[in-house]
């Protein structure tokens, strides 16, 4: 994974960049979640929130790392 993006002479983080993907991934889902009632099952929702980020990051890293190798 190299450590950096190149965008318009602006070098931004790879992990900044993916954290954005990953923040737009989540919030997408939140919206279904929210749609579909199921925060209703979760205790705390600001926790669920959270490692739902954390697993979509995660995620998002490997299948990143899995495509340069």
């Amino acid at each position: 994974m190299s450590g950096e993006i190149d965008i318009y002479g602006v070098f931004v983080p790879m992990l900044l960049a993916l954290m954005i993907v990953a923040f737009v991934l989540t919030g997408a889902l939140r919206f279904v979640l929210a749609r579909t009632g199921f925060y209703k099952l979760v205790w705390h929702r600001s926790l669920f929130n959270l490692a739902v980020y954390i697993i979509a990051l995660g995620g998002i890293v490997a299948i990143v790392r899995a495509c340069q190798s």
